[in-house]
């Protein structure tokens, strides 16, 4: 496998144009095309027959639950062995056996399992399985062909670990993330719970339900910002409150800086002493992934704590 240290971004050669390296170019007004599939054709158009996009690059244009990364994050290739590329902004990985792919316009793109197990290889543990939950909860592939592919292959371990922490019922990326602040911390949940009332009349499907208690910790995104949504919210609530359940709502900035009230309150809903050190595993996941890495973004309001700072 080899990596080339040098890093050289996209930059304006023109008002038409934007210069992704040399020879390669992309139309500065991509109308409705998808710039990452953009990006693809571009280059494909200067690499060497056989080249197979792969990995992140891959990963983005499946549009899969991959944080954004800074724009001049490489592209990452597979091509056969023997095969030279030298770029400053590709990642080259060599084969001898192709990893299976499909063409589409032009572009020869490495299949969601085999863009999951590329992927293995640069990600940490927490993206990873953020990534995989998406595929999961898409069925992009299933389990058992991820699974089949940690036997024998680069990047197999990590998968494999991953898989271990994975679950496709989470419904979103934050959702995924605090499910996995949990699972580590030991707080045993069941994700997309169905509640019921005292008489079975069912209630409402919560993100994570604390198992052995009657309280929901769930993630509350963009969406419940909207009017119609927030009355819809306020029903489901006094529905819930009717049912003896207790909900907790958390926001993005709760789970990047304050991971710490919410274990306190998984705690108390346990009956068990807050324990600080519970955190460590998370904290251990946290640093170093694109979810900490990520730019302040308008989810995270005024007064935030730091990531990993005092228990």
């Amino acid at each position: 496998m080899g990596r080339v240290t040098e890093r050289r971004g996209p930059r304006m050669r023109s008002g038409r144009w934007v210069r992704l390296g040399a020879g390669v170019r992309l139309p500065a007004n991509l109308g409705e095309e998808e710039p990452a599939w953009a990006r693809m054709r571009a280059w494909a158009e200067r690499l060497p027959d056989g080249t197979i996009f792969t990995g992140t690059t891959a990963a983005e244009a499946y549009g899969l639950w991959l944080r954004p990364d800074r724009p001049d994050r490489p592209v990452e290739i597979s091509v056969p062995s023997g095969v030279r590329v030298r770029r400053p902004q590709i990642d080259v990985t060599r084969h001898r056996l192709p990893p299976h792919s499909h063409g589409v316009d032009g572009v020869r793109i490495a299949t969601v399992a085999e863009t999951v197990l590329a992927a293995a290889r640069r990600l940490s543990l927490l993206d990873l399985v953020v990534l995989i939950d998406g595929v999961l909860h898409e069925q992009a592939c299933t389990r058992e062909h991820l699974e089949q592919l940690t036997r024998g292959r680069r990047g197999g371990p990590r998968l494999r670990e991953a898989l271990a922490l994975a679950d496709g019922r989470s419904e979103s990326p934050w959702e995924s993330l605090l499910r996995v602040l949990h699972l580590v911390c030991g707080v045993p949940v069941e994700p997309q719970a169905e509640l019921f009332d005292e008489t079975g009349g069912f209630v409402a499907r919560a993100d994570l339900l604390i198992i052995g208690t009657r309280t929901l910790q769930e993630y509350d995104g963009a969406v419940h910002r909207d009017r119609a949504q927030y009355a819809r919210d306020r029903r489901r609530d006094s529905r819930l409150g009717g049912a003896r359940y207790v909900r907790h709502g958390y926001v993005a900035p709760d789970v990047r800086f304050r991971a710490a009230m919410i274990l306190r309150e998984a705690d108390e809903a346990l009956g068990r002493p807050y324990d600080p050190t519970r955190l460590d595993a998370w904290y251990a996941l946290w640093r170093g992934s694109l979810w900490e890495r990520a730019p302040r973004s308008s989810q995270d309001g005024p007064g935030a704590e730091p990531a990993y700072g005092p228990h």
